[in-house]
């Protein structure tokens, strides 16, 4: 015993000894619950009182085995330690519906004789609470991922979706419920966005997905002859007519699906005839007089504004309603940061193993994907990762595989930067976009995520732009 305590002692009355002793336990945050050598509890301190919900009246004087037999707590350490002669520590359950871990160390006299059990109560509801909360965040990520990847198994093999932010992931929740009816869809989106495999996606999650889905670029077919592929043509029709006749695309679409991709394309005079065909579901072969009944459900996609060309008179207004029943939208690459890591990735596996490479690509090279703009979109990605895996030079993908002229054209975002090296330029983006993602949602864990990095590395890249 410290010399400066044995003279406080002894310089005391017994009772003021005792008194203070009270006084100094009652201070501990953790509960402490005191039995004799022969598990009669002898002192409670209010911590304990606070953390169990029990009463000290209720405890003191009486027997641990007389407590535990009451239900009033599932066990008492006490008699383990009187058996086994040193600490214990178990899980301890209350009728008062709350829960602690118990810590209980034996003390002895000079003949080895226990004469005092001292327990150390810590509070883990809140711990527990915690856990808990944290097991239903883990499972809502494992709701949300599961819902990602039971997607991404309802569309063909060959094809892809990687939907890693929320508005794709809305996106593709809306496709689906618009699988279920025969509305007319019309996806929009930029060139090379995915808007063909949107339309398969659809296809393949409707009641027609063992029927033919059929694809025609409205585009892509000179003005002369787009009649005769949408509708076909009978025998002798025309000079140079194919002997027999041709069916047309929607006479081969039957009871299946059609896409009419680059539906803005089409001409206005081949515009009223497509109205006719949605309004009567019949279609007339040139050369014929006798309509023949279609069933097809029609999915369009376009990279122009529609309702812009119909103010200007480039699309029927009549035909856009037609075919404006459900729009679906989807974001360029450039608005779908984050999926921008995962699907290079996605594409890499595929290369890999269609190319025999066991190849990785560098982070700093993700910091020039997430930089970039990719006018191209996905399929841009899609192409430049098949060309990084056939012509990278080494085990890992890095920024000097790029194309030149993918470097040249990173546009930095700050403007009126003066950085006139790519390094600062690249400084300059990833400061803003820093920023940026922590004023959008004012913490770091959320913030990181939006950017494909983890926290430590937010913390530490905000910091130094601080």
């Amino acid at each position: 015993m410290n010399n400066k305590f044995k003279e406080l002692k002894e310089s005391l009355k017994n009772q003021d000894y005792i008194k203070m002793l009270e006084d100094i336990i009652d201070t501990s945050y953790d509960g402490i619950y005191i039995t004799d050598g022969k598990a009669n509890t002898i002192l409670i301190n209010e911590s304990y009182e606070r953390i169990t919900g029990l009463k000290s009246e209720d405890l003191i004087g009486r027997n641990m085995s007389e407590i535990v037999k009451s239900g009033i707590m599932s066990e008492a350490t006490s008699f383990q330690v009187m058996e086994n002669k040193e600490p214990v520590t178990v899980y301890q359950l209350f009728n008062t519906g709350k829960s602690a871990m118990v810590t209980s160390t034996p003390f002895f006299d000079e003949k080895g004789n226990i004469t005092m059990i001292v327990s150390n109560v810590r509070d883990i509801t809140e711990l527990k609470d915690l856990k808990e909360k944290v097991k239903i965040s883990k499972n809502e990520n494992k709701k949300y991922k599961g819902i990602i990847e039971e997607l991404k198994l309802q569309i063909p093999s060959t094809e892809y979706i990687v939907a890693e932010d929320e508005n794709m992931l809305n996106l593709l929740l809306l496709a689906k419920r618009v699988a279920k009816v025969d509305s007319s869809v019309i996806i929009y989106g930029e060139t090379g966005s995915g808007k063909e495999v949107l339309a398969k996606y659809i296809y393949n999650n409707s009641v027609r997905n063992d029927k033919p889905f059929i694809k025609i670029n409205c585009g892509a077919i000179p003005e002369a002859l787009i009649e005769s592929e949408f509708f076909g043509y009978t025998d002798g029709s025309f000079t140079g007519a194919t002997r027999g006749g041709k069916t047309g695309i929607f006479e081969a679409s039957n009871n299946g699906t059609l896409f009419l991709d680059e539906v803005g394309e089409l001409p206005l005079n081949m515009q009223v005839k497509l109205l006719r065909v949605l309004q009567d579901g019949e279609i007339l072969k040139i050369g014929s007089s006798k309509p023949v009944k279609v069933d097809v459900r029609i999915i369009a996609a376009t990279n122009r504004d529609l309702e812009e060309m119909v103010k200007n008179g480039q699309f029927r207004e009549d035909l856009y309603y037609r075919l404006n029943v459900v729009p679906l939208r989807l974001m360029p690459l450039r608005e779908r940061k984050s999926s921008i890591i995962p699907m290079a990735e996605y594409f890499l596996e595929i290369y890999n193993e269609k190319y025999n490479q066991d190849l990785k690509i560098s982070k700093d090279l993700y910091r020039y994907f997430y930089v970039y703009k990719w006018p191209g979109n996905v399929r841009e990605l899609r192409n430049l990762i098949e060309r990084l895996t056939i012509t990278a030079m080494g085990d890992e993908v890095t920024v000097e595989d790029l194309p030149s002229r993918m470097i040249e054209n990173i546009e930095v975002e700050a403007a009126g930067s003066s950085a006139t090296k790519l390094e600062d330029a690249l400084n300059s983006v990833e400061k803003s976009m820093i920023f940026r993602a922590f004023d959008k949602y004012g913490n770091v864990r959320d913030a990181a995520k939006e950017l494909g990095i983890d926290a430590s590395t937010f913390v530490r890249k905000r910091k130094k732009y601080i």
